[in-house]
């Protein structure tokens, strides 16, 4: 079935002007030097060899502790362009003492440096081998914690994931993701080595607060992206590692921040000669303002509370005691009033006829909404290094989340066609089309609980490295639904009719036990070092509930072609197990949410396949990167989502593929702060299998995840002239995301029920934004307990060209009964300032 897309005026003109925006960012970043880098200055000279003369080519020109630099040509000469200054440079190459230098650079002038590098002795220690800035491994980025609170976001922690290649968004209002096509539900996450977990049934992005990553807490963040070893199980798309820091011999260091929409504090120190280590966060956020700018009016009153503790104790040399704590108490609250949205298209053809139309909705004093997540979390992990080449750690973890979601949302909805020559605010040129009344009312609750034990095995022997390692667990789920919908109706020359869209009322208990076992073996494959790793690994699992095995063949390689090129490769049988969102499906009206549990359900399985490369261009300092990936999907469990909330089918009823091309260019385009830009391509397909398909189901159609061009930029500069300003801008696009239309079912009364039709046959408008945020740096004091104070001023304007995103439609009935589409938007521009002082 055909859809028609609706946008206004507005929106068009801002697609122009952001399609403008785009091409001068690209074009800026792309071609540095450009008007943009204004105030700065250049360096140019020529390394010889001290003793002959020679000149010396390939010697790396860095500004000392950045990555930022250049590289001489076969004539020993260099040029590097950096804002005005003044600046350590390193000059450094195999075979000669490195050499190192204070410059000053002036503004729009040329200072000529000439340096005579002077060879070395070259014993084992004194070689310094430089590594790649980002990981070579297929599939595998990090980033930062400076660099995931310097991304422009309402909230720092999984929302800066969505910036790396290969994890696509369409909702700043989540901490949601999908990576390479996969869905919300196929993502591992771990801190510290520990899993925990997304929310397991939000409806909607304000329900999830500020999510479990802390990066204050946080010294490496690292995201497999497909192609993950076999110590990773249990999902298909994608793992997560979070490491948060253990002090060793550090006094005491910290940082409070404060902003219009959340604040925190964060401390760390150690103790006992460095036998004790802490690691302690707190986080408040209650972002009233930024959410009431959303079309939905009313008084919003969210309050998201957590605070996490990671505690070290070296028992003895060689054996440490790590304990990890999370309680976080999520609540959004809010009292809807009124929601007003125009949508449709005015048109400049005066031929053709514009159709401009909007919907109030007015509720009622007693609609009420309350969501809340309450998490806690314990893991306690004894590590022992028993030898050089021989440790092992054992760890057990409880998590226990309780998420509740109560509603009563009752109001009257009137659908206008408006002349768009009037005047918006005003009652004239409205004309009704319909009017209806709804009542939304829920009393949800599910509660999860997960004991996990787990043990590591690692031993190293020349260029040989293996592990292995088991895990089990034991999974609870009690789970009480009482919803239901109902819409009431009268066409404006019609009868009052009362329609029951959906009612479902039951509880359940689900338990489960999951185990597991891995091992895998990294090994030197070449007589030169280092030129080609090889890693194989083979995994097993079991899952009570259906009784099912599987096992997982998994290897991987990375093969350095030159010093500036590197190959990479990666192919395995992946499974992810189905818990009780899979099991439970989709119950309807009037069945048991047990008789809905299909013990019969199998682990949905992928054979995946990633083939990558890195080059370094050394003049540039840039990485170009590129990954094909290809997934064959099969005993697919398929989904739908409505908003963020994933609603599986309950059964193995499909087949699929998914296959693709990320492309990234990473580097410092000015010293000290590193840039990237993302390409994405994505096809994602699925197959319903001959029993379960039907004249809306057949042939080969797009899967919920099928975006098929995705953009993500981050980059960095400086103030010109002043280094201590610092801009970060971050900008987002996504084709539109599929959804399944609905199409007219039996007429009762005067209103037209509606069914879902042609699967996944319209999409959603394009996803764009733009973020901006400026910093400025100022030290306090030079005497504070650990070093300089620092206090960081920083002023951010979210989606600044005010681009209208739609996350997903509801439906209201008009005077023929006739369902209309009712766009539910995101965020408009808001501003948000924050001020964190570092100690």
């Amino acid at each position: 079935m055909s859809s028609t897309r609706f946008t206004d005026a507005k929106n068009k003109a801002v697609v122009r002007g952001m399609g403008r925006f785009f091409a001068f960012l690209i074009g800026c970043v792309l071609l540095p030097g450009t008007a943009w880098a204004q105030g700065w200055g250049n360096v140019e000279g020529r390394v010889t060899e001290a003793d002959s003369g020679a000149p010396l080519p390939g010697v790396t020109v860095l500004v000392d502790g950045t990555n930022y630099g250049t590289a001489t040509t076969d004539a020993g000469t260099f040029a590097l362009r950096i804002p005005a200054g003044s600046y350590l440079l390193r000059f450094s190459a195999v075979g000669f003492q490195p050499h190192t230098d204070s410059l000053t650079v002036r503004r729009d002038a040329t200072l000529e440096y000439n340096v005579r590098l002077v060879p070395a002795v070259l014993e084992l220690g004194e070689v310094t081998v430089e590594e790649s800035a980002a990981p070579s491994e297929a599939g595998v980025h990090e980033m930062t914690p400076e660099q995931v609170r310097n991304i422009p976001t309402p909230f720092k922690g999984f929302q800066a994931l969505k910036s790396l290649p290969g994890v696509a968004t369409n909702n700043e209002l989540s901490n949601q993701y999908s990576v390479r096509g996969g869905g919300f539900n196929e993502n591992l996450i771990f801190i510290n080595g520990f899993e925990v977990f997304m929310p397991f049934r939000p409806r909607q992005g304000e329900q999830e607060g500020l999510g479990l990553f802390n990066p204050d807490l946080a010294e490496r963040v690292t995201l497999y992206t497909g192609g993950f070893p076999a110590r990773y199980g249990g999902k298909l798309s994608s793992a997560l590692e979070v490491q948060y820091a253990r002090p060793e011999n550090q006094s005491l260091r910290g940082a409070a921040y404060a902003s219009l929409l959340d604040a925190g504090a964060n401390a760390s120190a150690s103790a006992l000669g460095g036998r004790l280590g802490w690691n302690v966060g707190v986080r408040k956020a209650r972002a009233r303002r930024f959410f009431s700018t959303q079309e939905l009016q009313g008084n919003y009153r969210p309050d998201y509370t957590d605070v996490q503790a990671l505690v070290g104790y070296r028992l003895a040399p060689g054996h440490e005691l790590e304990a990890v704590g999370i309680w976080a108490d999520h609540v959004f609250d809010l009292d809807p009033r009124a929601r007003q949205t125009f949508f449709g298209v005015i048109s400049a053809d005066p031929n053709t006829p514009s159709d401009l139309r909007s919907v109030f909705v007015n509720y009622d004093d007693a609609s009420r909404e309350t969501d809340s997540y309450a998490t806690q979390f314990a893991g306690l992990r004894l590590s022992s290094q028993f030898s050089p080449r021989f440790r092992m750690a054992h760890d057990g973890s409880f998590y226990g989340t309780e998420e509740t979601e109560e509603y009563l949302l009752r109001g009257s909805s009137v659908i206008y066609q408006i002349d768009p020559n009037s005047d918006p605010d005003s009652e004239e040129g409205k004309f009704p089309r319909g009017s209806a009344s709804q009542e939304e009312r829920a009393d949800n609750r599910v509660d999860v609980t997960s004991w996990t034990g787990q043990g590591r095995y690692y031993f190293t022997q020349q260029r040989h490295a293996w592990e292995g390692g088991w895990q089990v667990r034991q999974l609870q789920f009690d789970d009480q639904l009482d919803e239901h919908t109902i819409i009431q109706g009268r066409a404006l020359d019609g009868d009052f009719v009362r329609v029951v869209v959906d009612s479902l009322k039951d509880n359940a208990t689900f338990t489960a036990t999951q185990a597991g076992a891995y091992v895998q073996h990294t090994f030197d494959a070449l007589p030169t070092t280092d030129r080609l790793i090889v890693t194989t690994g083979l995994r097993t699992d079991y899952f009570s509930f259906n009784d099912e095995w599987t096992v997982s063949p998994r290897v991987s390689a990375r093969y350095r072609r030159t010093e500036l090129l590197t190959l990479t490769g990666a192919i395995g049988l992946y499974y992810q197990q189905p818990t009780y969102r899979e099991l439970r499906g989709s119950p309807i009206p009037g069945q048991a949410i047990n008789d809905a549990l299909n013990r019969d359900l199998k682990s949905q399985r992928s054979i995946q396949a990633v083939v990558g490369a890195e080059y370094f261009l050394p003049r540039r300092r840039f990485y170009l990167r590129g990954e094909a990936f290809y997934k064959a999907l099969d005993n697919v469990i398929s989904y739908t989502v409505e908003n963020v909330r994933v609603n599986y089918s309950g059964e193995n009823d499909a087949d699929g593929y998914v296959y693709g091309l990320d492309l990234q260019v990473r580097g410092e385009f000015v010293p000290g702060l590193e840039s990237w830009v993302n390409y994405g391509f994505l096809v994602a397909r699925e197959d319903f299998l001959p029993s379960f398909e039907d004249t809306f189901t057949a042939g080969i159609i797009p899967r919920p995840t099928d975006q098929r061009h995705t953009f993500s930029l981050f980059v960095q500069d400086y103030i010109p002239t002043d280094p201590t300003w610092k801009l970060h801008m971050a900008a987002f696009f996504g084709t539109g995301l599929p959804y399944t239309p609905p199409i007219p079912g039996e007429r009762i009364g005067n209103i037209v029920q509606q069914i879902p039709g042609e699967r996944f046959s319209a999409r959603y408008p394009e996803y764009r934004r733009v973020d901006l945020g400026a910093t400025k740096l100022l030290t306090l004091t030079e005497r504070g307990p650990n070093g300089p104070v620092r206090l960081e001023f920083t002023a951010e304007l979210l989606n600044i060209f005010d681009m209208t995103n739609t996350v997903a439609y509801s439906w209201l009935p008009n005077r023929e009964g006739i369902w209309e589409r009712i766009p539910t938007r995101l965020t408009p521009r808001t501003i948000n300032v924050r001020m964190r002082v570092a100690f």
